[in-house]
Protein backbone atom coordinates (compact mmCIF):
# COMPACT_ATOMS: atom_id res chain seq x y z
CA UNK A 1 0.00 0.00 0.00
CA UNK A 2 1.24 3.50 -0.87
CA UNK A 3 0.37 6.89 0.59
CA UNK A 4 0.98 10.51 -0.38
CA UNK A 5 2.38 12.72 2.37
CA UNK A 6 1.74 16.33 1.41
CA UNK A 7 2.89 19.61 2.90
CA UNK A 8 0.52 21.93 1.10
CA UNK A 9 -0.23 25.60 0.71
CA UNK A 10 2.88 26.26 -1.36
CA UNK A 11 2.94 28.08 -4.66
CA UNK A 12 4.11 26.11 -7.68
CA UNK A 13 6.12 27.42 -10.61
CA UNK A 14 7.86 26.41 -13.81
CA UNK A 15 6.67 24.03 -16.52
CA UNK A 16 5.11 20.58 -16.59
CA UNK A 17 4.29 18.39 -19.60
CA UNK A 18 1.11 16.42 -20.22
CA UNK A 19 1.68 12.70 -20.78
CA UNK A 20 0.03 10.32 -23.23
CA UNK A 21 -3.64 9.50 -22.75
CA UNK A 22 -4.57 6.59 -20.48
CA UNK A 23 -7.96 6.03 -22.10
CA UNK A 24 -6.59 6.15 -25.64
CA UNK A 25 -3.82 3.70 -24.73
CA UNK A 26 -6.12 1.02 -23.33
CA UNK A 27 -8.45 1.27 -26.33
CA UNK A 28 -5.55 0.92 -28.75
CA UNK A 29 -4.13 -2.03 -26.78
CA UNK A 30 -7.45 -3.80 -27.26
CA UNK A 31 -7.48 -2.86 -30.96
CA UNK A 32 -3.93 -4.20 -31.38
CA UNK A 33 -5.41 -7.68 -30.87
CA UNK A 34 -7.11 -7.32 -34.26
CA UNK A 35 -3.70 -7.05 -35.88
CA UNK A 36 -1.62 -10.16 -36.58
CA UNK A 37 1.42 -7.98 -37.13
CA UNK A 38 3.60 -6.11 -34.65
CA UNK A 39 2.20 -2.95 -33.09
CA UNK A 40 4.60 -0.34 -31.68
CA UNK A 41 3.06 2.37 -29.52
CA UNK A 42 4.92 5.49 -28.42
CA UNK A 43 4.17 8.09 -25.74
CA UNK A 44 2.58 5.37 -23.61
CA UNK A 45 1.88 6.48 -20.00
CA UNK A 46 3.66 4.43 -17.33
CA UNK A 47 0.69 3.81 -15.05
CA UNK A 48 -0.88 0.97 -13.07
CA UNK A 49 -3.71 0.61 -15.59
CA UNK A 50 -1.11 -0.16 -18.24
CA UNK A 51 0.58 -2.69 -15.93
CA UNK A 52 -2.71 -4.55 -15.52
CA UNK A 53 -3.17 -4.59 -19.30
CA UNK A 54 0.31 -5.99 -19.83
CA UNK A 55 -0.45 -8.73 -17.30
CA UNK A 56 -3.64 -9.57 -19.19
CA UNK A 57 -1.96 -9.63 -22.60
CA UNK A 58 1.04 -11.68 -21.46
CA UNK A 59 -1.25 -14.20 -19.78
CA UNK A 60 -2.95 -14.99 -23.12
CA UNK A 61 0.37 -15.43 -24.93
CA UNK A 62 0.94 -11.94 -26.34
CA UNK A 63 4.54 -10.76 -26.47
CA UNK A 64 5.05 -7.39 -24.80
CA UNK A 65 8.29 -5.38 -24.95
CA UNK A 66 8.70 -2.20 -22.90
CA UNK A 67 11.31 0.47 -23.49
CA UNK A 68 10.42 3.55 -21.48
CA UNK A 69 7.35 5.10 -23.08
CA UNK A 70 7.50 2.72 -26.07
CA UNK A 71 5.48 -0.47 -26.02
CA UNK A 72 5.68 -3.22 -28.63
CA UNK A 73 2.87 -5.76 -28.94
CA UNK A 74 3.56 -9.06 -30.74
CA UNK A 75 0.49 -11.30 -31.08
CA UNK A 76 1.10 -15.07 -30.86
CA UNK A 77 0.10 -17.60 -33.51
CA UNK A 78 -2.74 -18.56 -31.20
CA UNK A 79 -4.19 -16.44 -28.41
CA UNK A 80 -4.81 -18.57 -25.30
CA UNK A 81 -7.82 -16.72 -23.97
CA UNK A 82 -8.62 -19.49 -21.50
CA UNK A 83 -5.42 -18.59 -19.59
CA UNK A 84 -6.37 -14.94 -19.09
CA UNK A 85 -5.15 -13.40 -15.84
CA UNK A 86 -8.50 -12.96 -14.13
CA UNK A 87 -7.24 -10.85 -11.26
CA UNK A 88 -5.61 -8.30 -13.59
CA UNK A 89 -8.63 -8.24 -15.94
CA UNK A 90 -11.04 -7.70 -13.07
CA UNK A 91 -9.07 -4.66 -11.87
CA UNK A 92 -9.56 -2.73 -15.09
CA UNK A 93 -12.95 -2.00 -16.65
CA UNK A 94 -11.34 -1.43 -20.04
CA UNK A 95 -10.50 -5.16 -20.37
CA UNK A 96 -14.07 -5.69 -21.51
CA UNK A 97 -13.08 -4.11 -24.86
CA UNK A 98 -11.44 -7.45 -25.63
CA UNK A 99 -14.95 -8.78 -26.21
CA UNK A 100 -15.15 -6.84 -29.47
CA UNK A 101 -11.53 -7.08 -30.59
CA UNK A 102 -11.44 -10.89 -30.26
CA UNK A 103 -14.79 -11.57 -31.93
CA UNK A 104 -13.27 -12.97 -35.15
CA UNK A 105 -10.54 -14.96 -33.35
CA UNK A 106 -12.78 -17.44 -31.50
CA UNK A 107 -16.21 -19.00 -31.72
CA UNK A 108 -16.58 -19.00 -27.93
CA UNK A 109 -14.66 -17.35 -25.10
CA UNK A 110 -15.03 -15.84 -21.63
CA UNK A 111 -13.87 -12.38 -20.52
CA UNK A 112 -13.82 -11.71 -16.73
CA UNK A 113 -16.27 -9.12 -15.48
CA UNK A 114 -15.02 -5.55 -15.46
CA UNK A 115 -13.63 -3.67 -12.48
CA UNK A 116 -11.84 -0.30 -12.40
CA UNK A 117 -13.32 2.67 -10.56
CA UNK A 118 -16.11 2.06 -8.04
CA UNK A 119 -18.75 4.43 -9.34
CA UNK A 120 -21.97 2.62 -8.59
CA UNK A 121 -23.99 0.82 -11.25
CA UNK A 122 -22.32 1.06 -14.68
CA UNK A 123 -24.29 -1.04 -17.12
CA UNK A 124 -22.51 -3.04 -19.83
CA UNK A 125 -25.69 -3.56 -21.81
CA UNK A 126 -24.82 -0.92 -24.44
CA UNK A 127 -21.72 -3.00 -25.33
CA UNK A 128 -23.83 -6.14 -25.60
CA UNK A 129 -26.40 -4.37 -27.78
CA UNK A 130 -23.63 -3.13 -30.11
CA UNK A 131 -22.30 -6.62 -30.72
CA UNK A 132 -25.79 -8.03 -31.26
CA UNK A 133 -25.70 -6.11 -34.54
CA UNK A 134 -22.81 -8.37 -35.61
CA UNK A 135 -24.55 -11.60 -34.56
CA UNK A 136 -22.56 -11.94 -31.34
CA UNK A 137 -24.35 -13.45 -28.36
CA UNK A 138 -23.16 -12.55 -24.86
CA UNK A 139 -24.40 -13.99 -21.60
CA UNK A 140 -23.35 -12.43 -18.30
CA UNK A 141 -22.57 -15.02 -15.67
CA UNK A 142 -20.90 -14.90 -12.28
CA UNK A 143 -17.47 -15.80 -13.71
CA UNK A 144 -17.59 -13.32 -16.59
CA UNK A 145 -19.02 -12.54 -20.01
CA UNK A 146 -19.61 -15.71 -22.04
CA UNK A 147 -19.27 -14.76 -25.70
CA UNK A 148 -20.57 -16.82 -28.63
CA UNK A 149 -19.58 -15.57 -32.10
CA UNK A 150 -20.53 -18.61 -34.20
CA UNK A 151 -23.21 -16.58 -35.99
CA UNK A 152 -21.09 -13.44 -36.45
CA UNK A 153 -21.74 -11.40 -39.55
CA UNK A 154 -21.23 -7.91 -40.94
CA UNK A 155 -23.50 -5.07 -39.84
CA UNK A 156 -24.90 -2.42 -42.14
CA UNK A 157 -26.10 0.44 -39.94
CA UNK A 158 -27.07 0.82 -36.30
CA UNK A 159 -27.64 3.33 -33.52
CA UNK A 160 -25.71 3.08 -30.26
CA UNK A 161 -27.96 2.45 -27.26
CA UNK A 162 -25.80 4.90 -25.30
CA UNK A 163 -23.56 7.67 -26.60
CA UNK A 164 -20.54 6.47 -24.63
CA UNK A 165 -16.81 6.40 -25.34
CA UNK A 166 -16.03 2.72 -24.68
CA UNK A 167 -19.26 1.71 -26.41
CA UNK A 168 -18.20 3.64 -29.51
CA UNK A 169 -14.78 1.99 -29.33
CA UNK A 170 -16.36 -1.47 -29.12
CA UNK A 171 -18.41 -0.67 -32.23
CA UNK A 172 -15.34 0.60 -34.10
CA UNK A 173 -13.28 -2.49 -33.31
CA UNK A 174 -16.07 -4.80 -34.38
CA UNK A 175 -16.72 -2.93 -37.65
CA UNK A 176 -12.98 -2.79 -38.41
CA UNK A 177 -12.89 -6.58 -38.82
CA UNK A 178 -15.36 -6.74 -41.74
CA UNK A 179 -14.64 -5.59 -45.29
CA UNK A 180 -18.16 -4.25 -45.68
CA UNK A 181 -19.17 -0.70 -44.82
CA UNK A 182 -20.72 -0.09 -41.39
CA UNK A 183 -22.42 3.11 -40.32
CA UNK A 184 -22.36 3.82 -36.56
CA UNK A 185 -24.83 6.47 -35.38
CA UNK A 186 -24.85 8.34 -32.04
CA UNK A 187 -21.12 7.74 -31.67
CA UNK A 188 -19.01 9.94 -29.44
CA UNK A 189 -16.12 11.95 -30.84
CA UNK A 190 -14.09 12.23 -27.66
CA UNK A 191 -10.29 12.26 -27.60
CA UNK A 192 -9.78 8.52 -27.03
CA UNK A 193 -12.28 7.64 -29.77
CA UNK A 194 -10.46 9.87 -32.26
CA UNK A 195 -7.11 8.37 -31.24
CA UNK A 196 -8.50 4.87 -31.83
CA UNK A 197 -9.76 5.96 -35.25
CA UNK A 198 -6.31 7.29 -36.16
CA UNK A 199 -4.75 3.98 -35.10
CA UNK A 200 -7.26 1.89 -37.05
CA UNK A 201 -6.50 3.97 -40.13
CA UNK A 202 -2.86 2.95 -39.70
CA UNK A 203 -4.07 -0.66 -39.95
CA UNK A 204 -5.75 0.10 -43.28
CA UNK A 205 -9.28 0.62 -41.98
CA UNK A 206 -11.13 3.46 -43.73
CA UNK A 207 -13.17 5.75 -41.47
CA UNK A 208 -15.32 8.70 -42.48
CA UNK A 209 -16.75 11.21 -40.02
CA UNK A 210 -13.97 11.27 -37.40
CA UNK A 211 -14.88 14.00 -34.92
CA UNK A 212 -18.62 13.65 -35.60
CA UNK A 213 -21.43 11.51 -34.19
CA UNK A 214 -21.77 9.36 -37.31
CA UNK A 215 -18.87 7.11 -38.29
CA UNK A 216 -18.68 5.13 -41.52
CA UNK A 217 -16.21 2.27 -41.25
CA UNK A 218 -14.85 0.10 -44.05
CA UNK A 219 -12.87 -2.64 -42.36
CA UNK A 220 -10.23 -5.17 -43.36
CA UNK A 221 -10.95 -8.87 -42.96
CA UNK A 222 -7.41 -10.03 -42.30
CA UNK A 223 -5.09 -7.39 -40.80
CA UNK A 224 -1.45 -8.42 -40.69
CA UNK A 225 0.65 -5.28 -40.67
CA UNK A 226 3.59 -3.92 -38.68
CA UNK A 227 2.55 -0.46 -37.53
CA UNK A 228 3.80 2.34 -35.29
CA UNK A 229 1.57 4.90 -33.61
CA UNK A 230 2.11 7.82 -31.21
CA UNK A 231 -0.49 8.11 -28.46
CA UNK A 232 -1.93 11.60 -28.14
CA UNK A 233 -1.72 13.67 -24.96
CA UNK A 234 -4.29 13.36 -22.16
CA UNK A 235 -6.73 16.28 -21.70
CA UNK A 236 -7.80 14.94 -18.29
CA UNK A 237 -4.24 15.07 -17.00
CA UNK A 238 -4.01 18.60 -18.40
CA UNK A 239 -7.12 19.52 -16.39
CA UNK A 240 -5.53 18.07 -13.25
CA UNK A 241 -2.63 20.51 -13.61
CA UNK A 242 -4.95 23.40 -14.51
CA UNK A 243 -6.99 22.85 -11.34
CA UNK A 244 -3.81 22.45 -9.29
CA UNK A 245 -2.46 25.79 -10.51
CA UNK A 246 -5.76 27.50 -9.68
CA UNK A 247 -6.10 25.96 -6.21
CA UNK A 248 -2.49 26.76 -5.24
CA UNK A 249 -2.76 30.27 -6.76
CA UNK A 250 0.29 29.52 -8.89
CA UNK A 251 1.59 30.75 -12.22
CA UNK A 252 2.26 27.53 -14.06
CA UNK A 253 2.99 26.61 -17.68
CA UNK A 254 1.34 23.37 -18.78
CA UNK A 255 2.86 22.07 -22.00
CA UNK A 256 1.36 19.77 -24.64
CA UNK A 257 -2.31 20.38 -23.81
CA UNK A 258 -4.77 18.92 -26.39
CA UNK A 259 -6.68 22.14 -26.76
CA UNK A 260 -9.67 20.85 -28.76
CA UNK A 261 -10.70 18.84 -25.69
CA UNK A 262 -10.20 21.68 -23.18
CA UNK A 263 -11.77 24.67 -24.94
CA UNK A 264 -15.10 24.57 -23.12
CA UNK A 265 -13.45 23.97 -19.74
CA UNK A 266 -11.24 27.02 -20.33
CA UNK A 267 -14.23 29.11 -21.40
CA UNK A 268 -16.09 28.21 -18.18
CA UNK A 269 -12.99 29.15 -16.18
CA UNK A 270 -12.63 32.40 -18.12
CA UNK A 271 -16.22 33.35 -17.26
CA UNK A 272 -15.39 32.63 -13.59
CA UNK A 273 -12.57 35.18 -13.86
CA UNK A 274 -9.63 32.87 -14.48
CA UNK A 275 -6.78 34.34 -16.53
CA UNK A 276 -4.61 32.28 -18.83
CA UNK A 277 -2.46 32.63 -21.93
CA UNK A 278 -1.85 30.32 -24.87
CA UNK A 279 1.90 30.57 -25.42
CA UNK A 280 2.37 28.25 -28.38
CA UNK A 281 0.30 26.18 -30.82
CA UNK A 282 1.55 23.04 -32.57
CA UNK A 283 0.63 19.48 -33.57
CA UNK A 284 1.18 16.26 -31.63
CA UNK A 285 3.60 13.66 -32.96
CA UNK A 286 0.61 11.67 -34.24
CA UNK A 287 0.26 14.58 -36.70
CA UNK A 288 -3.47 14.86 -35.94
CA UNK A 289 -4.01 16.32 -32.45
CA UNK A 290 -3.75 20.09 -31.89
CA UNK A 291 -1.61 20.99 -28.86
CA UNK A 292 -0.87 24.22 -26.98
CA UNK A 293 1.37 25.38 -24.16
CA UNK A 294 -0.88 27.01 -21.59
CA UNK A 295 0.05 29.48 -18.84
CA UNK A 296 -2.31 29.68 -15.86
CA UNK A 297 -2.24 33.05 -14.07
CA UNK A 298 -3.41 33.52 -10.44
CA UNK A 299 -6.88 35.09 -10.46
CA UNK A 300 -9.89 35.91 -8.29
CA UNK A 301 -12.82 33.66 -9.19
CA UNK A 302 -16.58 34.13 -9.00
CA UNK A 303 -19.07 31.25 -9.10
CA UNK A 304 -21.03 30.74 -12.31
CA UNK A 305 -24.79 31.30 -12.14
CA UNK A 306 -25.40 28.29 -14.38
CA UNK A 307 -24.84 24.69 -13.31
CA UNK A 308 -21.67 22.94 -14.42
CA UNK A 309 -22.29 19.50 -15.91
CA UNK A 310 -20.58 17.01 -18.18
CA UNK A 311 -21.72 15.97 -21.64
CA UNK A 312 -20.38 13.83 -24.49
CA UNK A 313 -17.79 15.75 -26.52
CA UNK A 314 -17.93 18.57 -27.55
CA UNK A 315 -19.52 19.16 -24.14
CA UNK A 316 -17.51 19.58 -20.97
CA UNK A 317 -15.64 16.31 -20.47
CA UNK A 318 -17.26 14.11 -17.83
CA UNK A 319 -13.87 13.19 -16.39
CA UNK A 320 -12.94 16.87 -16.14
CA UNK A 321 -16.10 17.75 -14.21
CA UNK A 322 -14.77 16.69 -10.76
CA UNK A 323 -11.89 19.18 -11.02
CA UNK A 324 -14.42 22.00 -10.88
CA UNK A 325 -15.17 21.05 -7.24
CA UNK A 326 -11.85 22.24 -5.75
CA UNK A 327 -11.87 25.12 -8.25
CA UNK A 328 -15.36 26.14 -7.05
CA UNK A 329 -14.02 26.15 -3.48
CA UNK A 330 -11.83 29.10 -4.59
CA UNK A 331 -14.73 31.01 -6.19
CA UNK A 332 -16.92 33.58 -4.47
CA UNK A 333 -20.52 32.37 -4.41
CA UNK A 334 -22.35 29.09 -4.77
CA UNK A 335 -21.59 26.68 -7.64
CA UNK A 336 -24.05 23.96 -8.67
CA UNK A 337 -22.32 20.85 -10.06
CA UNK A 338 -24.39 18.10 -11.68
CA UNK A 339 -22.61 14.78 -12.30
CA UNK A 340 -25.52 12.98 -13.95
CA UNK A 341 -23.45 10.30 -15.70
CA UNK A 342 -22.01 8.21 -12.89
CA UNK A 343 -24.00 6.69 -10.07
CA UNK A 344 -22.75 8.03 -6.71
CA UNK A 345 -19.58 9.80 -7.94
CA UNK A 346 -20.90 13.08 -6.57
CA UNK A 347 -21.02 11.48 -3.12
CA UNK A 348 -17.21 11.38 -3.20
CA UNK A 349 -17.15 15.14 -3.80
CA UNK A 350 -18.37 15.70 -0.24
CA UNK A 351 -15.03 14.30 0.99
CA UNK A 352 -13.59 17.74 0.22
CA UNK A 353 -15.56 19.04 3.22
CA UNK A 354 -12.83 17.49 5.36
CA UNK A 355 -10.36 19.78 3.60
CA UNK A 356 -12.32 22.94 4.32
CA UNK A 357 -14.88 22.81 1.56
CA UNK A 358 -18.53 23.71 1.98
CA UNK A 359 -19.88 20.92 -0.22
CA UNK A 360 -23.57 20.08 0.17
CA UNK A 361 -24.92 16.88 -1.37
CA UNK A 362 -28.32 17.38 -3.01
CA UNK A 363 -28.64 13.78 -4.24
CA UNK A 364 -26.21 11.10 -5.56
CA UNK A 365 -25.61 13.22 -8.67
CA UNK A 366 -25.61 16.86 -7.53
CA UNK A 367 -23.73 19.09 -5.12
CA UNK A 368 -23.54 22.74 -4.17
CA UNK A 369 -20.06 24.15 -3.51
CA UNK A 370 -19.90 27.43 -1.59
CA UNK A 371 -16.80 29.58 -1.65
CA UNK A 372 -14.36 30.99 -1.23
CA UNK A 373 -13.23 28.63 1.52
CA UNK A 374 -9.90 28.17 3.23
CA UNK A 375 -8.36 24.79 2.55
CA UNK A 376 -7.22 22.86 5.61
CA UNK A 377 -5.06 19.78 6.03
CA UNK A 378 -6.39 16.31 6.84
CA UNK A 379 -5.54 12.61 7.01
CA UNK A 380 -7.77 10.75 4.55
CA UNK A 381 -8.17 7.46 2.70
CA UNK A 382 -8.25 7.69 -1.09
CA UNK A 383 -11.64 6.86 -2.66
CA UNK A 384 -11.64 3.80 -4.95
CA UNK A 385 -12.19 6.03 -8.00
CA UNK A 386 -9.55 7.88 -10.01
CA UNK A 387 -10.92 11.41 -10.48
CA UNK A 388 -12.44 11.80 -6.95
CA UNK A 389 -9.07 10.70 -5.54
CA UNK A 390 -7.23 13.16 -7.78
CA UNK A 391 -9.29 16.17 -6.64
CA UNK A 392 -8.61 15.32 -2.99
CA UNK A 393 -4.90 15.43 -3.78
CA UNK A 394 -5.36 18.79 -5.53
CA UNK A 395 -7.11 20.18 -2.45
CA UNK A 396 -4.41 18.80 -0.14
CA UNK A 397 -1.73 20.58 -2.17
CA UNK A 398 -3.70 23.80 -1.63
CA UNK A 399 -4.05 23.29 2.13
CA UNK A 400 -1.39 24.59 4.54
CA UNK A 401 0.10 21.98 6.85
CA UNK A 402 0.68 18.28 6.44
CA UNK A 403 -1.95 16.03 4.86
CA UNK A 404 -1.83 12.32 4.20
CA UNK A 405 -3.76 10.58 1.43
CA UNK A 406 -3.71 6.86 2.09
CA UNK A 407 -3.93 3.96 -0.36
CA UNK A 408 -3.38 5.86 -3.61
CA UNK A 409 -3.59 2.93 -6.05
CA UNK A 410 -6.59 4.58 -7.74
CA UNK A 411 -4.43 7.66 -8.54
CA UNK A 412 -1.52 5.53 -9.74
CA UNK A 413 -3.94 3.87 -12.16
CA UNK A 414 -4.08 7.07 -14.16
CA UNK A 415 -1.10 9.31 -13.37
CA UNK A 416 2.54 8.54 -14.08
CA UNK A 417 5.29 9.27 -11.50
CA UNK A 418 3.06 11.99 -10.15
CA UNK A 419 5.02 12.82 -7.00
CA UNK A 420 8.35 13.28 -8.84
CA UNK A 421 6.72 15.44 -11.52
CA UNK A 422 4.99 17.59 -8.90
CA UNK A 423 8.24 18.03 -6.97
CA UNK A 424 9.84 19.56 -10.08
CA UNK A 425 7.31 22.41 -10.01
CA UNK A 426 7.74 23.03 -6.28
CA UNK A 427 5.24 20.71 -4.59
CA UNK A 428 6.23 19.19 -1.23
CA UNK A 429 4.95 15.65 -1.71
CA UNK A 430 6.32 12.24 -0.85
CA UNK A 431 5.19 8.75 -1.87
CA UNK A 432 5.41 6.50 1.17
CA UNK A 433 5.35 2.70 0.99
CA UNK A 434 3.76 0.73 3.81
Amino acid sequence: MQHFKVSGGKKLSGEIEVNGSKNATVAILAAAMINKGKTTLRNVPQIEELNRWIEVLESIGVGVERDGKTLTIIPPEKIEIEKINREAAERTRSAMMLIGSLMTKFDEYVIPQAGGCKLGSRTVKPHLFVLENFGVEIETKEDGYHVNTKKRHEADEFVLYESGDTVTETALMAAAQFESKTKIKMATSNYMVQDLCFFLEKLGVKIKGIGSTTLEVEGVENIDKDVEYEISEDPIEAMFFISLAIVTESELVIKRCPIEFLELELLKLEKMGQKYEILKKYVSKNERTQLVDLKIIPSNLVALEEKIHGLPFPGLNMDNLPFFVPIAMKAKGKTFIHDWTFENRAVYFTELSRLGGKVTLVDPHRVYVEGPTKFKNADMISPPALRPAAIILVAMLGAKGQSILRDVYSINRGYENLESRLKKIGADIELVNE
